[in-house]
């Protein structure tokens, strides 16, 4: 194993040298018009955010704590490369490579050459490796860099999966403490054969849509009970469904990463987030089949910023929640200067009927829209058939702050939906500097309230007159403590 310098210079420089020594190459609105002339191109995109895209963002060393990378001022600072074409993986797209990554796993994370080391699984740059259905399990005895420069695939359709390996999960990081994903490669899930089985709701060449059902099939990345994750340069495409998902994940460094599948794809949500806290999205892009981001139960403290949704999916996403009467709770989610186009939605907050829990501090501001269908919706009638039946629970909507959301809107739809429970309202909604306006014509959609309260600061495009001023907290009885603080 090669033992690199940890200065920064010297480090950058070896690597290069070994490198290229390796290579040789709802209801009804009213409709009425709009008089002030709007052109939808000259909508900018979102300010580019400060934040730096030269590492991701870091998180205060603990030095007992091995899960934490060594600071470049520690001594005896090293790196240990784990080339996976060393553990016998030929890279060749045809050859089964599982077997050489899970050795040169075992490998890196067993490094103990001492308590200064942090280790890289190299996937080198060149070659495209396949893997079937594997979990890397962790903790490591140092900080691990997975670094993707060349092509990771699975096998190509489910015919081809391996007998008796989990359909529902490719690649999955299990019990990690301090690792980072990075590279200029591409993790590519081969997703067609999945999209067209007949049980997917995917859509033939005529548009129309075919058979319906539950389908296994696999999520390209899965990070569950980690904690100290970043992730930067690398490209998801194709995933079969899901691109990546974090249960019960902590500190997650999301930072210049690049999703993407057809916008037909079903299912195939950028990132999805699950019982986990502390997750930052930061100066990335999602073009997919379904929501660019979906945040479920168990999650808080999520910053999204500066991210880039669409061509395609559905928008940045709350949900869903309290699928089959279950208890969801989720908080202090913010998604600010970001860009969403072409899109079915913008921000949106989803829930079944019948259902428990809360989402409350919940902040978008500065939101660019482009020609999207719904660009502010609260829908807590959501069903994926026709026979959901009415229920009297409901997950309580609380606290959502809608400020600086502006663009253009499909006028099929309202530009705000806020369709909320018959017994469990939605409060506390703020809304200021809205401007949202048809992408095309003049004929402006007015905004859609049942049950909703809130307030709006400042004069808005529409007009938003059909909120309710909130309700005293003596009316909302033991909603508002429904999840507790956080």
């Amino acid at each position: 194993m090669l033992k690199i310098s940890r200065d920064p210079f010297l480090r950058f420089t070896t690597l290069i040298l070994i490198t290229s020594s390796l290579f040789s190459y709802g209801t009804e609105a009213r409709l009425h018009y709009y008089n002030d002339i709007h052109n939808p191109n000259s909508y900018p995109e979102p300010p580019y955010s400060s934040f730096s895209q030269s590492q991701p963002p870091s998180i205060s060393p603990d030095p007992d704590d091995l899960s934490q990378p060594p600071s470049p001022c520690q001594d005896l600072d090293q790196e240990v490369v784990h080339d996976v074409r060393n553990y016998g993986a030929i890279g060749d797209g045809i050859t089964d490579d599982t077997d050489a990554f899970k050795i040169a796993w075992d490998s890196a994370c067993s490094n103990d050459e001492d308590n200064n080391t942090v280790s890289i699984l190299l996937v080198p740059f060149g070659f495209t490796f396949v893997i079937h259905s594997t979990i890397f399990t962790g903790p490591c005895r140092s900080y691990q860099y997975f670094q993707v420069d060349g092509t990771i695939v699975p096998r190509d359709g489910p015919e081809s999966w391996p007998s008796g390996f989990n359909k529902r999960q490719w690649l999955v990081f299990y019990r990690i403490k301090g690792m980072a994903l990075i590279g200029n490669g591409v993790i590519d899930g081969r997703g067609q054969k999945w999209w067209d089985l007949p049980c997917k709701p995917h859509r033939n060449v005529n548009k129309t849509t075919a058979l319906t059902g539950p389908c296994e099939s696999p999520a390209a990345l899965r990070f569950f009970m980690s904690s100290n994750l970043s992730m930067q340069g690398v490209t998801i495409k194709n995933s079969p469904q899901f691109h990546m998902t974090f249960d019960g994940c902590h500190e997650v460094h999301i930072n210049s990463l690049r999703i993407t599948s057809p916008p037909s794809s079903p299912n195939t949500d950028g990132i999805h987030i699950e019982n986990s806290n502390s997750v930052e999205i930061h100066n990335s892009v999602i073009s997919n089949g379904d929501d660019c981001v979906s945040i479920g139960s168990g999650s808080y403290n999520i910053d999204i910023l500066n991210l880039t949704c669409g061509p395609g999916g559905h928008g940045i996403s709350i949900g869903s929640l309290g699928n089959q009467n279950s208890r969801a709770c989720v908080s202090n989610i913010t998604v600010r200067d970001s860009f969403i186009k072409f899109s079915d939605n913008g921000v949106r907050i989803k829930t079944w009927q019948g259902g428990s829990g809360s989402v409350s501090g919940v902040t978008f501001d500065n939101i660019q829209m482009d020609n999207v269908r719904n660009p502010i919706i609260i829908d807590q009638y959501y069903c994926t058939s026709k026979n959901c039946p009415n229920k009297t629970n409901a997950v309580f909507v609380n606290d959502v702050v809608y400020q600086s959301i502006k663009g253009t809107y499909d006028r099929r739809s309202p530009p705000m939906h806020f369709g909320c429970s018959n017994n469990v309202p939605c409060v506390n909604l703020t809304l200021s500097d809205i401007d949202l306006v048809p992408s095309k014509g003049e004929m402006v959609v007015d905004p859609f309230c049942w049950n909703a309260y809130g307030v709006v600061d400042e004069l808005s495009v529409p007009s938003i007159s059909c909120l309710k001023s909130n309700p005293s907290t003596l009316l909302l009885g033991g909603l508002l403590g429904e999840c507790g603080a956080r």
